[in-house]
């Protein structure tokens, strides 16, 4: 049960005496100023074992905690876009359905073009080492962070608008504003923020984000994640987050399951491919837990980034249905592969893109704007069909889906000759390396 603890009214986050001086003077994420911060809490409960269960209690004041954390939520970010905190205004930015069958959304958005900060890291490196160097979230003020995200230690949901941070919770996990963001709504959700993780996906760090998107309980709210090399521009562990009312088409589109029916795993996770899409993928739902189906996934992105195969993640449904997409678009790119005419877009095929949400940075390319370009952009970010069935085997698994697949499209491989070892992971193409 989500609870309010009763403080009086804040009007800051912030509110301590001028004259005080805590950390660095900054105000910032790092070890110097988060210790000694007074940021919100939001706290969830830990989760049920049954994944699908739907039940939302009632808080003592008789609001649904689903309903409590897209108001936190969106009124905090509606705060700072008042405060000027954003490097543009979002909501100018016009966006439109594409006539066609999948329905994809293009939006212009000149100023994410102009104002975003460049990436600052080889891109053709999945897993780098983390640098203090360049540019990561302990260096953004707290004025950007709308509440720490947490497990509650007793497993009631509250919300604390002021909470020192603990030793025993140094390393928070925060949510804060995209300070360039493509919708109403967009943040960041940062795992244990003060160790500096490079972007990686772990366990944890994964079910954290399923955690997110399962308490906003709210279909038009998705959590992504973009891999080194597949467009994240930040090399400190993150996860993006926005609203948007209209489905992306990558929701729409036909599914195979690549489980049989009676061979599912104990685990309880369904996975399948994608049919009728420009990218190839997998679709992740089912699981007798959110952990299992948490790990599923993680297990499957952990196989990918040590593989160095550039990955997109995009959790949908409430946490119920994740969508995995292997892409190569860079490496392409740098082979010289990826036709002029959609380079000189300057689009880059990241994980909302890829779930059909196309965000053009010119105006001619958005009046321009068809299905027939979508698709075309697409198409250049997908594995071809014989290296996405390679990676295939090893995503099922590396999944724990392994004994329990569809043998029937392995055997058939092995009676046309193709008997390559299958002990053996996909090997990446030597892509040259890139500043």
């Amino acid at each position: 049960m989500l609870t309010i603890k009763r403080v009086a009214t804040v009007v800051s986050n912030y509110q301590e005496d001028a004259s005080e001086s805590l950390g660095c003077g900054r105000n910032c994420l790092g070890h110097c100023c988060l210790p000694v911060s007074k940021l919100p809490l939001y706290t969830f409960k830990k989760q049920v074992k049954d994944s699908t269960e739907a039940g939302i209690e009632i808080s003592s004041e008789g609001q649904p905690p689903a309903a409590f954390l897209n108001n936190l939520l969106l009124g905090q970010w509606e705060d700072r876009m008042h405060r000027g905190l954003f490097r543009y205004d979002v909501t100018l930015c016009e966006t439109k359905v594409l006539p066609g069958n999948y329905g994809f959304i293009a939006q212009l958005n000149e100023g994410r073009h102009m104002k975003k900060r460049p990436t600052e890291f080889q891109v053709d490196r999945v897993l780098q080492p983390f640098d203090e160097n360049k540019f990561n979230f302990t260096k953004i003020g707290q004025e950007e962070v709308l509440f720490r995200f947490e497990q509650s230690k007793d497993n009631n949901g509250q919300y604390f608008p002021v909470s020192p941070v603990t030793a025993d919770s140094s390393s928070s996990n925060v949510v804060a504003i995209n300070v360039s963001p493509i919708e109403y709504g967009h943040v960041l959700l940062i795992p244990r923020v003060l160790e500096c993780l490079p972007q990686r996906i772990d366990h944890g760090s994964f079910l954290l984000a399923l955690h997110m998107a399962k308490e906003a309980a709210d279909a038009s709210f998705r959590v992504g994640y973009n891999s080194l090399g597949a467009f994240a521009t930040i090399n400190h562990l993150h996860f993006q987050a926005y609203y948007l009312m209209t489905p992306f088409p990558v929701e729409k589109a036909p599914t195979q399951r690549i489980i049989r029916r009676g061979k599912l795993p104990n685990c309880g996770v369904i996975i399948s491919k994608l049919l009728n899409y420009p990218v190839q993928g997998f679709v992740f739902e089912g699981g007798n837990s959110l952990r299992d189906l948490s790990d599923a996934v993680a297990n499957s992105c952990i196989f990918l980034q040590n593989n160095n195969i550039p990955f997109n993640v995009l959790i949908s449904d409430c946490g119920g249905r994740i969508f995995l997409f292997p892409q190569c678009f860079a490496e392409k790119q740098a082979f010289g592969e990826v036709r002029q005419e959609l380079l000189e877009t300057l689009v880059n095929p990241a994980v909302w893109e890829i779930s059909g949400h196309m965000v053009l940075k010119r105006r001619e390319d958005y009046e321009n704007a068809s299905e027939e370009y979508a698709w075309g952009l697409l198409a250049e970010v997908s594995l071809s069909e014989e290296r996405f069935q390679e990676v295939k085997d090893y995503v099922l698994e590396a999944a724990g889906l392994k004994h329990d697949a569809d043998m029937e499209e392995i055997n058939e491989r092995i009676r046309d000759g193709n008997e390559e070892d299958f002990n053996k992971p996909p090997t990446p193409r030597a892509t040259p390396t890139l500043a």
